[in-house]
């Protein structure tokens, strides 16, 4: 899911009740138990502070948000970056963020722990569920919204560390967390978009903005910081997906276009000997030929 498709999420749920404290609820009503691995391995944790750097690390396989992590003075600050945002996070989004790092806190030590001070830059709601849940000031209308622990409390260890779950779960977690680094560029993420939207004809810049939950601008922007363009970034998709849709020897050379969003085969022909030097034709029968042959590899 995109940023802007959380933010929606989290804008209805604000509209559906006027209880300042739904965030709070839906965090502490959570079974530890049913987390998704990349949260479960943190409430086995070494210690608090173990627990919250595994959070901040794997933070990004559940959702497009990254937590900043900052001690100084016996304090510890954490903010958190939604990726793409192009609107201010809901206010039971940072609710829910900041409540789950305290929760994780309390269920690991199995303390009632209690921050030192929680800034937030919404209006006071005029209730106190927050206060009485976070047990400390609440700060209206700050410049950002930051969670502040005390750097004693994060050093607490968890009754519950599982070394052997955590020797399983981090290989798996971090293997997973570099295939989705290799897909958080732009160049990819539009390129995996493009590859799903070529057969419907040729795709155009604002239509991707809006698979990706990005205005034109903010995506033609990113586009041009990586160093390309939508032009060649579509050249790319097409070239990438040509060559898998044609190592599949079932797969006719007129479908094949199609699926490439080439009004006629004769345009792909043209498009693929740019690309290749060869035909389709003769670019399948050497990469079935290397791929039947004794120890050959087929080529991608």
């Amino acid at each position: 899911m995109t940023t802007h498709q959380y933010f929606a999420i989290f804008k209805a749920l604000e509209e559906l009740t006027s209880d300042p404290g739904v965030g709070i609820r839906l965090v502490k009503s959570a079974d530890t138990a049913v987390h998704p691995p990349s949260t479960l391995a943190a409430f086995h944790a070494r210690d608090y502070r173990d627990g919250l750097s595994r959070i901040a690390r794997f933070k990004r396989l559940c959702t497009p948000e990254q937590l900043h992590i900052s001690e100084t003075r016996g304090e510890v600050a954490i903010t958190s970056e939604w990726f793409y945002a192009t609107e201010p996070e809901p206010a039971i989004a940072v609710d829910i963020t900041f409540a789950f790092l305290l929760e994780l806190g309390r269920r690991g030590t199995g303390q009632n722990l209690a921050p030192v001070l929680v800034e937030l830059t919404r209006a006071d709601p005029n209730s106190d569920v927050l206060s009485s849940y976070f047990s400390c000031p609440i700060r209206y209308g700050a410049p950002r919204d930051v969670l502040i622990l005390k750097s004693s409390d994060l050093n607490r260890p968890f009754p519950g560390h599982n070394p052997e779950l955590l020797e399983i779960l981090t290989p798996a977690l971090a293997s997973a967390l570099g295939e989705l680094q290799a897909l958080s560029s732009i160049r990819e993420q539009v390129k995996m978009v493009l590859k799903r939207n070529l057969a419907s004809g040729r795709p155009e810049l604002s239509g991707i903005a809006t698979d990706l939950g990005l205005s034109e601008r903010t995506l033609q922007r990113r586009i041009t910081e990586e160093g390309t363009t939508f032009r060649e970034l579509l050249v790319e998709a097409r070239h990438e997906l040509g060559r898998q849709l044609l190592a599949d020897a079932s797969a006719d050379i007129n479908e094949v276009a199609c699926l490439l969003g080439y009004q006629d085969t004769s345009s792909f022909y043209r498009a693929f000997r740019d690309w290749e030097g060869t035909t389709p034709n003769r670019w399948r029968e050497l990469n079935m030929g290397r791929a039947s042959g004794p120890g050959g590899t087929s080529l991608h």
